[in-house]
């Protein structure tokens, strides 16, 4: 499912960020078909930094849930791989037995630093990265979707750095590329697929650019658009408000209207299935019989 929309789908394609399990299962309901498990969101919801904070094997965690909970393809954020060829090959056997569909991995040094923080953004060695994405493929070949994503324009490089590199992760193995920009206009990403042809299907992270009509993705062959960080950022701008209201008015009636009701909770997560499931499976339980003690029986408990 990832792979025609990422790869092979002469329509553009929305991967919608999830964070948990959650945010998965509400990104499905909204009609999403497929789903970015984001290196920032997921960080930020365990309370880290995309600093490489957290671990691969957190991430993996975090995925299996996302992956059970949404139901839809994953392509996961995987970073630069959290360290060397060795430490990408771990992560992409681990995500594949999570059920993920695809992983994402930058050019960038361990530790990373996010795309849109800062000035110091270290690109990887050519050869030393295209030999990461090279033992990925080697340990999971079609099994998960590679995208390489370059950072060549976040580190402040021409677009003919972004195609070079292009050209080697494709020889290296990639299925996709993700070219990403930190501009709030998009004419680095046009200029990049303008050059490169679509020799591989392209990936974008529209997050600064976001002005940017759709029609404009489509006009220039974009395959796959990810809308990167956006529920974890609307769930911390709900979240501070009723926590700010609750505290102030030492009360909760005046943000219910607001809010989810607990009965939307339990039809998004089907506790009426679990209902279902309990009377098919489990016996009929007996009514305990009851018996009326008397207050001479407890006078005689007592004495």
């Amino acid at each position: 499912m990832l792979r025609a929309q990422v790869c092979c789908s002469s329509e553009i394609s929305f991967l919608m960020e999830a964070h948990d399990g959650l945010s998965a299962a509400i990104a499905g309901r909204a009609g999403f078909k497929g789903l970015w498990a984001s290196g920032l969101s997921i960080a930020s919801s365990l309370g880290y930094r995309d600093a490489s904070e957290t671990s691969w094997s957190q991430l993996a965690g975090v995925v299996e849930r996302i992956v059970d909970s949404g139901k839809l393809p994953v392509l996961v954020d995987g970073d630069g791989g959290f360290g060397n060829f060795n430490n990408a090959r771990l992560l992409a056997r681990k995500l594949r037995q999570c059920g993920a569909a695809g992983v994402a991995l930058e050019d960038s040094c361990f530790p990373k630093t996010n795309s849109l923080l800062g000035d110091r953004h270290l690109l990887a060695d050519v050869d030393e990265f295209s030999g990461r994405l090279r033992a990925v493929k080697d340990t999971v070949a079609d099994d998960l979707i590679l995208v390489a994503r370059i950072e060549s324009l976040i580190a402040g490089h021409e677009v003919d750095d972004a195609i070079s590199r292009a050209h080697a992760y494709a020889e290296a193995g990639a299925d996709a590329i993700l070219i990403h920009s930190r501009r709030t206009a998009a004419d680095e990403i046009f200029a990049f697929t303008k050059a490169w042809q679509n020799k591989l299907p392209v990936v974008i992270v529209p997050t600064k650019y976001y002005r940017t009509p759709v029609s404009a993705y489509r006009k220039a062959g974009i395959s796959t658009v990810i809308w990167a960080n956006h529920s974890m950022r609307a769930a911390t701008a709900a979240m501070r408000q009723v926590c700010s209201r609750i505290v102030a008015e030492e009360s909760t009636a005046g943000i219910e209207p607001a809010i989810a009701t607990l009965d939307e909770i339990f039809e998004l997560f089907r506790y009426d299935e679990l209902a279902d499931a309990e009377a098919r499976y489990l016996p009929q339980r007996r009514r305990p019989e009851r018996h009326e003690q008397s207050s001479n029986d407890f006078e005689g408990l007592l004495s």
